[in-house]
């Protein structure tokens, strides 16, 4: 599934790849497609059940998390808010009836490794959203722990731009920024761990929060998805060198060797590119939830 179409439910936000319905006036229906985004570009190619993957694997996380902080999902059935005349089969396994609340403006990311936006700030400043890094720190190492590098919440098309704590400090407050920054260090450390025993490193992982009418902070979105984090094979990892990935990075790679300029329209992907992705994160939902059938090739 490429779009959703839902007759009767007004469309909200058509995202890089979920599109969020209004249910009412306090409820959402949130529908994970199948597209894929790399370097901010909906590239023309979906990856074949991607959305139901994102959809489980985060559900997966939502409910281990729910101790440290209550989330966006709604004990409501999917098929109970969908239009009549709807398919839903097609939409039952991609879809998220959640709370409507409203987000923080800021990217809640965690860093265990040094990749990525980090790897770029780290060389070009020895620092990484103004903490200062040991020197020497080679592509892919373990950081000596985790850290909080939050990021700005960019418009469609724009790039996310690294920012302090101090500037997130300034857009929400020092109290939600602390809670903010504790919830993302906490959160992602119990999974990592997890993760590991599993034979996947999360190298970093991006959070979005929001509050309800009363102030309470809810985790929202989507949480510990090959989408939203990089997945490393712990078998294979090796500082120096990019370790091989669970995620959209391998996309990211082949679009590295084209002749392309980053900019919309993207380029059409192979179909062997578009089956080996599919395969990793079918992959990745495997080995971190144990569920060998729900998403057989």
């Amino acid at each position: 599934m490429s779009v959703a179409d839902l007759p009767g439910l007004e469309l909200l936000h058509r995202g890089k790849v979920r599109d969020v319905f209004a249910v009412d006036a306090e409820t959402l229906l949130i529908v994970a497609t199948d597209r894929l985004s790399a370097f901010d570009v909906v590239l023309p190619d979906p990856i074949p059940r991607k959305g139901e993957i994102l959809t489980q694997t985060a559900r997966f996380w939502f409910d281990h998390t729910r101790p440290l902080v209550a989330n966006h999902l709604l004990d409501r059935s999917v098929d109970s808010v969908l239009p009549a005349g709807v398919d839903r089969a097609a939409y039952r396994l991609r879809s998220s009836v959640t709370r409507r609340l409203k987000p923080l403006p800021i990217e809640a990311v965690a860093r265990g490794y040094l990749i990525g936006s980090g790897w770029k700030d780290y060389q070009a400043e020895g620092a990484i959203c103004g903490m200062t890094l040991p020197p020497s720190l080679r592509l892919a190492d373990r950081l000596p722990e985790p850290i909080f590098t939050p990021a700005t919440k960019a418009a469609a098309g724009d790039h996310d731009e690294n920012i302090s704590y101090a500037e997130v400090v300034e857009l929400i407050g020092p109290v939600l920024a602390a809670r903010v920054r504790d919830l993302t260090l906490e959160i992602y450390t119990r999974a990592a761990a997890y993760a590991r025993e599993r034979g996947i490193i999360i190298a970093d992982t991006k959070f979005e929060f929001g509050l309800d009418a009363a102030g309470e902070l809810y985790l929202i979105d989507e949480i510990l998805t090959p989408d939203s984090s990089r997945f490393w094979s712990a078998e294979h990892w090796q500082p120096g060198t990019s370790p091989p990935s669970f995620d959209k990075q391998f996309v990211r790679d082949y679009l590295e060797t084209l002749d392309w300029n980053k900019q919309a329209p993207g380029p059409a992907l192979p179909p062997d590119i578009i089956a080996r992705t599919a395969a990793k994160y079918r992959e990745a939902y495997r080995r971190l939830t144990g569920d060998e059938t729900l998403f057989e090739p």
